[in-house]
């Protein structure tokens, strides 16, 4: 779709306030397309006060906006990614990705509203949230058209990339607040921060290069560890060190704790996206890092090792299928089930200490589906486990390894 189609129609377009944001808004007025600005409020910790982005927006053209509170929302999508351990290739909470999908589906409950068809991003062609908001949003709702100006070849004559785009707006009096001079981009919310661009894309370029937004470094962090408790029920947190929370207040309280003590703070990757080609990114997601510790700790102990061997593939199923755009199809939703009834054992208090950047175990407590005693993991001859009975137990395993061997089976 280009933005000779859309001349006289109205297009809501998902904004940040930023950069792109102002650009495109602009430029779409200027070609006779009516721009209804939608921004998420997703707790954005690098936003001092989020109703500037209307401001910006009105100003660059835009007809009305739309403010939509989706903290509690996303609050939520990230408990449920912890109750997954859904971190992308090993090590990315998949911030960015979950805040696309709570984005989308607000976005789409306004289009409704509005009466409006067409839904517009500024992602660009190369990058993941393109897919994000096009299959996300067709998914929902088929019958919306999907607006992508970096996939527009009139957009794309008339900006090349960042430079031109600052150039556009110094000229009519755009107010953004980009500069040449910016090292690298950032993309918030209240799970985390993905630093990337810019100076990021040279490997010569070290974690630290980036200024965290939320916490410190490990190496600025405090000489002494702090304790800190948390108690889930049925998978949910219920409350942090004595004090009652929701989704919203426990990401508050343990992106605070975290934060100061370098947790989850400078995580550098260098990622496979799903358009085919590989990028880095620096990463900041203190309490996604301290409450899905937290969590792990509380599946060892209620997980045996057939529920372990079902989970972990479901697990790496929904981080890529989250990473991809995938978040409301059928795969997702099946393995989302799966996760709730593991969730029905995920009740307990564990306790770990913060310091300079690491974790480690503290306490577990009131654990009532604990799968752990210790009277049968005692090396101390306490409990009712016997060791003689290991010798029918290895009697039978030993059929099965003798029978390899007297087959040829076995190689040396």
């Amino acid at each position: 779709m280009e933005v000779q189609d859309l001349k006289g129609q109205k297009v809501m377009m998902a904004v940040s306030g930023g950069l792109d944001s102002c650009t495109i808004t602009h430029w779409l007025t200027g070609h006779g397309v009516e721009v209804i600005g939608y921004t998420a409020d997703l707790g954005q910790p690098d936003e001092q006060d989020i109703e500037d982005i209307r401001q910006r927006m009105l100003a660059c053209g835009a007809a009305h906006m739309i403010l939509a509170d989706l903290k509690s929302a996303i609050c939520q999508a990230g408990i449920q990614v912890i109750q997954s351990m859904a971190r992308y290739e090993g090590g990315y909470w998949n911030t960015t990705g979950i805040a696309r999908h709570v984005v989308v589906e607000g976005m789409i409950a306004a289009l409704r509203q509005h009466g409006i068809t067409v839904a517009g991003h500024g992602a660009t062609g190369r990058g993941n949230d393109q897919v994000r908001f096009q299959l996300a949003t067709q998914m929902l709702d088929p019958r919306i058209r999907v607006y992508a100006p970096w996939r527009d070849s009139a957009f794309l004559r008339a900006f090349g990339g960042r430079r031109e785009m600052i150039d556009y707006c110094e000229r009519h009096d755009l107010p953004i607040t980009a500069s040449r001079e910016k090292p690298y981009s950032t993309d918030a919310n209240i799970l985390g921060l993905t630093h990337e661009a810019g100076e990021l894309e040279a490997l010569s370029t070290p974690a630290r290069r980036i200024d965290p937004g939320m916490g410190v470094f490990p190496e600025q962090a405090p000489d002494s560890p702090e304790v800190f408790t948390v108690r889930f029920e049925h998978g949910q947190p219920v409350s942090c060190n004595d004090t009652t929370v929701d989704p919203r207040t426990a990401f508050v309280l343990s992106n605070q704790i975290a934060g100061r003590h370098g947790v989850g703070i400078g995580l550098h990757t260098v990622e496979n996206r799903f358009v085919g080609i590989k990028s880095r990114g620096v990463y900041e997601a203190p309490g996604m890092e301290l409450l899905g510790t937290c969590y792990t700790y509380l599946l060892q102990l209620v997980l045996d090792r057939r529920a372990r061997r079902l989970f972990e593939p479901i697990s790496a199923l929904l981080a890529e299928q989250i990473y991809q755009g995938y978040w409301f199809d059928t795969a997702s939703q099946a393995a989302w089930k799966a996760v709730e009834h593991i969730n029905q054992l995920a009740t307990g208090t564990i306790s770990v200490a913060l310091y300079r950047g690491n974790i480690t175990f503290h306490a577990a407590e009131d654990v009532p589906h604990t799968l752990y005693s210790e009277d049968t993991a005692s090396m101390e001859a306490i409990g009712d486990f016997d060791h003689r009975d290991s010798e029918g137990f290895l009697g039978v395993l030993g059929v099965g390894v003798r029978a390899l061997s007297t087959s040829g089976q076995v190689r040396r």
